[in-house]
């Protein structure tokens, strides 16, 4: 997925936005952000931070920066944070430094987002991408969840309650992407991606939008 695209004029223009990606826990959001990473060279992965307790398959700075509280209170009153919220009883965030730097590269930008932080994205970047993952049904998304064997039982009725308050916002979302094959949602994902960077809107705007 090439991101140069060739003007009349002789020109070359990097199409360059965000593409949120948002839907309940355990829904499959970041390896179809870890898929869609490994196909296209022209994708980053936004690397948000939290105050949670890092799980033993995750490294820092990879998959989350992991902070203290305060560490993360003191980013955000110093306006590093492009956004965060509190999720789950924790404390989650969008580093500037990890979205602004790669844009400017001319590169797309994919973000693992709950939904409080995806719209809260939209109020940054309205000209993003946004997309709703969501599952076959809640009995699988359960059995997900189970299977992780990341949560208490009381964590896990906790994320399955908040899971379907969350569903009701996709409809603040462009796209809905239902996650029952991984492979065959991994590839509609690529599909809307390829589609908006063809889009006359992203190549010919009529105007800038973005944060300073």
């Amino acid at each position: 997925m090439g991101r140069s695209i060739i003007l009349p004029e002789g020109k070359s223009k990097n199409v360059a936005f965000p593409v949120v990606v948002s839907g309940p826990s355990g829904v499959g959001k970041t390896c179809l952000c870890r898929g869609v990473l490994a196909d296209c060279d022209d994708v980053a992965y936004s690397v948000s931070a939290t105050t949670r307790n890092r799980r033993d398959n995750e490294v820092n700075g990879r998959d989350y920066h992991f902070v203290e509280p305060d560490r993360f209170r003191a980013m955000a009153q110093a306006g590093e944070l492009l956004e965060w919220a509190e999720v789950h009883g924790d404390l989650y965030g969008t580093p500037r430094h990890s979205v602004l730097p790669f844009l400017a590269q001319g590169k797309l930008v994919i973000m693992d987002l709950d939904v409080q932080g995806g719209l809260s994205m939209r109020k940054v970047f309205p000209g993003g991408v946004f997309v709703f993952v969501v599952p076959p049904s809640f009995e699988i998304l359960e059995e997900r969840l189970r299977t992780r064997r990341t949560e208490s039982e009381d964590a896990l009725e906790t994320r399955l309650r908040n899971a379907r308050e969350e569903m009701k916002f996709r409809k603040h979302y462009d796209y809905m992407v239902v996650n029952d094959d991984l492979d065959d949602a991994l590839s509609r994902l690529k599909s809307i991606i390829a589609a908006e960077k063809c889009s006359m809107q992203r190549l010919f705007p009529c105007d800038g939008e973005g944060v300073a």
